[in-house]
């Protein structure tokens, strides 16, 4: 369990969204819980979500009514996925009428969704619609239902996928993360075994080994959009109940290591941060260069990630 000053800066009113998360996922409360009532109903009064919802433009979009993808960070995909991790559901109107817009604007031909303008399903976009719809509360919306079986069909027969048809990679963990959202007790076997084999690919490589040393990969980021850290690693294989597996010890002490002597952990970057050929390009053409989308303060205690960190280690010690 966090030391309590931590679990207190968490339960503060101010973030009532961090409130709700810490005191459900942390501390087990129940939905019927009268504190867990009160800050789910103030997420969309106060707070990032407050904030974010004021931005809305009534027509259901933010930034750019023609294109919900582009201004990254701002457009309408990168904000939906945001509101969906702060707890709002489809139970709030202005949810549904965005959320109906974003499924419309990213339809594939096949009833799905993440597709491209010609209609086909893209790994990382499909991925990340279908978890955050699923958090909004959208299980049995039958998109939902068959971006998720394209999600299944579209894995490597030996794990992972792949978002630019490179070969699989860790990278690619929006798929996974889309399955993991979606309840256990409706999983055919299909989808579980995928899961499992999915969950072996980062196993196997211990979060980590892909190649030469990637720095992002080892600073821990919110929102994280489409990219790949170590806690974003973690946070999706604890969560699939793998918490004990040994091969994940590389990547807890880089966690424990990364703690602040005050029990809590900083934000260390917003996105886009790259390294190598993406940040020469990113150089070379700054007006190209997407506008972060940020929460918090880079280099201060955050809220987000610190709560994603005991998240993970709640689940380590809870199979302990």
């Amino acid at each position: 369990m966090a030391p309590r000053r931590v679990l207190d800066w968490l339960l503060e009113e101010d973030q009532p969204a961090i409130r709700y998360l810490t005191l459900r996922e942390l501390l087990g409360r129940p939905e019927s819980d009268p504190d867990v009532r009160d800050a789910r109903r103030r997420i969309r009064k106060t707070g990032w979500a407050a904030e974010l919802l004021a931005q809305r433009d009534p027509g259901g979009w933010w930034n750019n009514a023609e294109n919900l993808y582009r201004p990254k960070y701002l457009a309408t995909n990168w904000v939906m996925l945001v509101l969906a991790d702060l707890g709002l559901t489809r139970s709030l109107a202005p949810i549904r009428a965005s959320a109906e817009r974003w499924m419309a604007g990213f339809a594939a031909r096949d009833g799905g969704l993440g597709a491209n303008s010609a209609g086909t399903p893209h790994h990382c976009a499909a991925g990340n619609q279908a978890r955050a719809l699923l958090q909004f509360g959208y299980a049995d919306d039958p998109r939902v239902r068959r971006t998720l079986d394209w999600i299944v069909e579209s894995a490597d027969p030996k794990g992972g996928w792949s978002c630019f048809g490179r070969g699989r990679n860790l990278d690619s963990w929006e798929g996974l993360s889309a399955l993991a959202a979606y309840p256990a007790s409706k999983r055919p076997s299909a989808m579980e075994r995928c899961i499992e084999r999915g969950v072996e690919f980062f196993l196997d490589r211990e979060l980590h080994r892909q190649g030469a040393r990637y720095a992002p990969w080892f600073r821990f980021h919110y929102p994280v959009h489409y990219y790949y850290d170590l806690l974003v690693g973690l946070d999706l294989v604890t969560g699939l109940g793998r918490a004990s597996d040994p091969r994940l010890r590389f990547a807890l002490d880089v966690l424990e290591e990364r703690r602040r002597p005050d029990g809590r952990w900083n934000l260390d970057a917003v996105h886009p941060d790259v390294d190598g050929g993406m940040a020469r390009w990113y150089r070379d053409h700054p007006k190209d260069r997407p506008v972060p989308l940020a929460l918090e303060a880079p280099g201060q205690p955050s809220k987000m990630i610190t709560f994603r960190a005991l998240r993970v280690l709640n689940r380590v010690d809870g199979v302990a």
